[in-house]
């Protein structure tokens, strides 16, 4: 693990410029105790985190590193690495779906994730990007997770939500409903549970308890509202069982989440994609009646199975905010906490 005056060097990048990504980065950096336990690096452009400051109404001083080694890593003080995509004002605009915009999102991340596998940084925590924006500058990635595993090779990877006192690993994410059901097999299953074991050690919880839910309401009530239990899931939870795993399930989808807040369970592998963002955003997520915008955002996402350690805010670019010092920086927050006990627990 890489580690800087004895602290683990830890990589953010700040998202989509038009997006409230660069306001959370400099709140969140506000927080002094993140200095007691880290040395954030933030990928960005000067231009962009000077107009944040602008926006945020912070006084900080901006430190340009060459290397993320550069990084004085004080409170206060805001060490960054200058991507030189975006270099004025006017090449972006704030709540805007901007290609300029999307092209920096991109290289930030790239930039830190080929420093993480070059062994410079510790971790990478992201902030929130837009899909549409990347995709207009031509990088054809349905989101985070999917240029995490392309660029660094990984097959096997499985996304972990954490936040309000749930954890939630999916077997399948950004597919459609009938491709999710046809991707739910034995192996996938058991991957995704063996992928569990691991983000319960990564937080520290060491061999926890795994509850697995079914695909079909009730979990199919033996293979009357479909196979997928009897065919794949089933044999996945046995096979893990045989491996010493701590696995129950398959259990229904509308009580798990209930029983693992009640302390049934320590993770809930969740079948695909709003099976399991739903719970936890319900949990992590408030919105303000009175004005229609979200007053509190916080849960992390991290992205498990990856030769580096990779967490993120559980929240989009929120361009209704963007510019106006309204967001909230919890989540960033929690994802850099992650980070830094990820950082703690990480076994080559």
């Amino acid at each position: 693990m890489v580690m800087l005056r004895g602290k683990p060097l830890l990589g953010i990048s700040i998202g989509d410029p038009s997006g409230i990504g660069p306001e959370i980065c400099i709140k969140a950096l506000s927080r002094s105790h993140i200095y007691d336990k880290a040395i954030p690096v933030v990928y960005a452009d000067q231009i962009v985190l000077e107009d944040a400051l602008e926006v945020t109404g912070r006084d900080f001083i901006l430190h340009k590193c060459e290397q993320p080694s550069d990084a004085l890593g004080l409170s206060g003080t805001i060490d960054f690495i200058d991507c030189g995509i975006i270099s004025g004002r006017d090449e972006y605009q704030y709540s805007t779906v901007v290609e300029k915009s999307g092209e920096a999102s991109f290289q930030y991340v790239v930039r830190a994730i080929a420093h993480a596998m070059e062994g410079k940084i510790s971790a990478v925590v992201t902030g929130p990007i837009n899909k549409e924006a990347i995709n207009l500058a031509g990088h054809q990635y349905p989101g985070h997770t999917e240029i995490f595993a392309h660029y660094t090779g990984t097959q096997d990877f499985g996304m972990l939500l954490s936040g309000g006192g749930l954890n939630v690993i999916h077997c399948t994410t950004h597919v459609s409903m009938r491709e999710a059901c046809e991707l739910i097999t034995k192996e996938k299953v058991l991957k995704t549970i063996q992928l569990a074991d691991k983000a319960l050690r990564l937080m520290g919880k060491g061999r926890g308890r795994i509850a697995v839910a079914g695909l079909n309401p009730h979990a199919s009530e033996r293979g009357l509202f479909g196979d997928e239990e009897e065919r794949a899931i089933i044999p996945a939870i046995e096979a893990a069982r045989a491996q010493g795993l701590d696995v129950t399930g398959p259990l229904p989808p509308d009580t798990v989440f209930v029983r693992a807040l009640g302390g049934q369970a320590d993770l809930v592998v969740a079948m695909y994609h709003d099976q399991g963002h739903i719970p936890l955003k319900l949990l992590g997520f408030r919105m303000d009646p009175s004005t229609g915008l979200y007053a509190d955002m916080s849960g992390i996402n991290a992205t498990i199975g990856l030769p580096i350690i990779r967490l993120s805010v559980d929240h989009g670019t929120a361009f209704g905010k963007a510019g106006k010092n309204q967001a909230n920086e919890g989540s960033l927050v929690d994802a850099i906490n992650m980070a830094i006990t990820f950082a703690e627990n990480w076994e080559n």
